[in-house]
C-alpha cells in the first residue's frame, strides 16, 4: 500500500472563509453562511460566540450581533480556492479537486520530493498558509480514510486505515459529501437507530447481509469502513476518444464570455458520452490563453457529472483565473478550450429512477434530454426565463412554492418545515389558479366573509364565466390575516378561504379577499 498512499488537504469552514475573503474581510471576523434560514457553515470565531450548524439565521445573530451572514454561493466558493489550488499544484502537480475547500493527490511522489510524508505534509500547509489560509493535511492508504484524517489532522500508518477508522462516530461516513451519495444521511440515521454507533461496528458486518439489507451505497461506505482498496487520486488523464475542444474566435477576456461558452461545450460533451454510453465522474478542465499561459484542473464528483455541474465548474475554474489576484490571472486573453474525461462509468451501470422531465429530483435519458433543452432555452432568453418548482413554506398553495431560475441554487423562499398555524389542509390541490369566480346563495344574492369569518348566507352555486354548478358540499370559511406588520405594499390583509365541491364531483379552493372570489386551486 506505501505505494499508493493518497494526501488530503482540508481547508475548514470554507465556505466561510470564501465568503470573509469575498467581502473583504479579516479572517478573525464571525461569518455564518446560509441556505434555507439556517446556518450551513459559520468561522471558528463564530462558533466561539454560539453560532452552530443548523441554527436559524435570527437566533444565530442573538448570539453573535457582530456576525456576518451571507447565503450559499458555489460559484464564490469555488471562484476563490483555484488560487490555492494553482498554488499546491505548484509544489504538487497531480491535484485532484473533491469539492471547495478539498483537495487529494498522491503522496508517494511528494514524500520522496520532501524526503518523507510528514515533511510533505507540513510543506503543503505552509503553501497554503502563505495564501492567508489555514489548513489541515490528512495522509492514509486509501482517499477515503485520507480525508477523515484531514479531518482530525493526523497521518494513519501504512496499512492501518481500518483501525483508524473503528473508533469514528458513524457520521463519519456521511462527512463528506464529494465522497458520499446524497442519500447517505439516511443510511447513517438508520444505522444509528439499529444500535450501529461507530464505523468500526458497521465494518464487521458482513458485507452480503449490508449489500442484500441496505443497498448498493451502504456497499460503498460498507467498503470504506473497512479500508478496503478504491481509487487513488489522479491529476492524469485516462485514455478516451471523448475529449471536447474549442478554439475561441475571438479570444475571451471576460468571465461572462467564458461561461456562455463552458455551458456550450457542457452540453456537447455529455452529447458525446451519451451517444458512447457512458458518464463521467472526473474531468479535467484545460484553458490557454494567445500567450500560451495554461490551467488546468481535475474536478469530481460522487455522482456522474451532470452538464449543469460540468458548466458550473468550468465557470468555477475561468472565473478564478481571469479575476485572480495581479501576477495570478493571465497576461492574454484566452485562446482555446478542451474538456477530457479523466474517470467514466458505464451508463449501464448507473441507477435510474422513474421519474423526471429536467426538473430536480428528475433521472433518466428524457430527464437528461428535456433538462438540455431548457438550458438551451434559458441560454436564449436569459436565467430568469426558465424556473423549476421547489417546496417552500407558507399558508396559502401558492406560497409553498418558490420558482427558482434552472441552475441556480434550490433554496425555498421560506422554511417548509416550519409551524404554519392557519395553513391550507393536506392534500393540496393539483392545479393552481387565480380565476374571478361569484359565490351565490340560493336567491343568487352574492355570498360574503363577515368580520365574524363566517359566511353571509349558505353558498349554493359557483358562477365561473359563463358557466354555473351547483354545490353540493362547502367547509370554511377559513379566515386569516398575513404580513400585518409589513410595509403596506407588502401587506396581504384579511382574508379567508373555503372548500367547495361542484356537482360534476370537482373540487375548488376559493380565497375571499376585497369583497371578491377567486379560484386558489383545483383538486383533482
Amino acid at each position: 500500500m506505501a505505494g499508493r498512499r493518497t494526501l488530503a488537504v482540508w481547508c475548514p469552514d470554507w465556505p466561510a472563509v470564501a465568503a470573509a475573503a469575498d467581502a473583504d474581510m479579516s479572517p478573525d471576523q464571525p461569518v455564518a453562511v446560509i441556505s434555507a434560514n439556517r446556518v450551513v457553515t459559520c468561522s471558528a470565531t463564530a462558533r466561539a460566540m454560539g453560532v452552530r450548524r443548523g441554527m436559524r439565521k435570527r437566533e444565530s445573530q442573538a448570539r453573535c450581533p457582530s456576525l456576518h451572514v451571507v447565503t450559499v454561493d458555489a460559484g464564490r466558493d469555488g471562484r476563490y480556492f483555484d488560487p490555492l489550488v494553482a498554488a499546491v499544484a505548484e509544489v504538487i502537480p497531480t491535484v485532484e479537486v473533491l469539492r471547495p475547500g478539498l483537495m487529494v493527490l498522491p503522496a508517494a511522489g511528494a514524500a520522496r520530493y520532501f524526503d518523507g510524508e510528514e515533511v510533505a505534509a507540513e510543506k503543503l500547509i505552509d503553501v497554503i498558509s502563505a495564501c492567508g489560509v489555514e489548513s489541515q493535511t490528512g495522509i492514509a492508504d486509501e482517499l477515503f480514510t485520507s480525508v477523515a484524517a484531514a479531518r482530525h489532522g493526523q497521518i494513519v500508518p501504512t496499512g492501518s486505515d481500518a483501525e483508524f477508522l473503528a473508533d469514528l462516530p458513524i457520521s463519519e461516513l456521511g462527512a463528506e459529501p464529494s465522497l458520499s451519495a446524497d442519500d447517505r444521511d439516511q443510511l447513517i440515521d438508520l444505522l444509528w437507530r439499529l444500535g450501529v454507533r461507530t464505523v468500526g461496528a458497521f465494518a464487521q458486518l458482513a458485507s452480503s447481509d449490508v449489500a442484500t439489507r441496505f443497498g448498493s451505497d451502504a456497499t460503498v461506505a460498507h467498503r470504506a469502513a473497512r479500508g478496503l482498496p478504491g481509487r487513488a487520486p489522479s491529476g492524469r488523464l485516462s485514455a478516451t476518444d471523448v475529449v471536447i475542444s474549442h478554439e475561441c474566435d475571438p479570444p475571451i477576456d471576460r468571465v461572462d464570455a467564458a461561461a456562455f461558452v463552458g455551458r456550450r461545450l457542457a452540453d456537447e460533451l455529455h452529447r458525446a458520452l451519451m451517444a458512447a454510453a457512458v458518464a463521467c465522474t472526473r474531468l479535467t478542465v484545460h484553458a490557454t490563453t494567445t500567450s500560451g499561459q495554461h490551467s488546468s484542473r481535475t474536478w469530481r464528483c460522487a455522482e456522474p457529472l451532470t452538464p449543469e455541474a460540468t458548466a458550473d465548474r468550468i465557470r468555477w475554474q475561468l472565473d478564478g483565473w481571469l479575476s485572480g489576484k495581479a501576477g495570478d490571472r493571465p497576461d492574454s486573453p484566452i485562446a482555446s478550450l478542451r474538456l477530457e474525461p479523466v474517470e467514466l462509468v458505464d451508463s449501464g451501470a448507473l441507477q435510474f429512477g422513474f421519474r423526471g422531465a429536467g426538473i430536480p429530483g428528475g433521472d433518466g435519458e428524457v430527464a437528461d434530454r428535456a433538462r438540455r433543452a431548457l438550458v438551451r432555452v434559458q441560454g436564449l432568453l436569459g436565467g430568469e426565463a426558465v424556473r423549476v418548482p421547489v417546496r417552500s413554506g407558507g399558508r396559502g398553495t401558492a406560497e409553498r412554492i418558490t420558482l427558482i431560475p434552472l441552475g441556480d441554487e434550490l433554496t425555498p423562499r421560506s422554511d417548509p418545515d416550519a409551524p404554519w398555524p392557519g395553513r391550507v389542509p393536506e392534500p393540496a390541490p393539483s392545479v393552481l389558479l387565480s380565476a374571478p369566480v361569484r359565490v351565490c346563495d340560493m336567491h343568487d344574492e352574492p355570498v360574503q366573509v363577515t368580520r365574524r369569518g363566517v359566511f353571509s348566507a349558505e353558498p349554493t352555486t359557483v358562477i365561473w364565466g359563463s358557466r354555473t354548478w351547483e354545490l353540493r358540499w362547502w367547509a370554511g370559511p377559513w379566515p386569516a390575516d398575513e404580513r400585518w406588520w409589513a410595509s403596506p405594499s407588502e401587506q396581504v390583509g384579511t382574508h379567508a378561504r373555503a372548500q367547495v365541491l361542484l356537482d360534476d364531483s370537482r373540487a375548488l379552493l376559493l380565497r375571499y379577499q376585497q369583497q371578491n372570489w377567486t379560484v386558489e386551486g383545483v383538486y383533482e
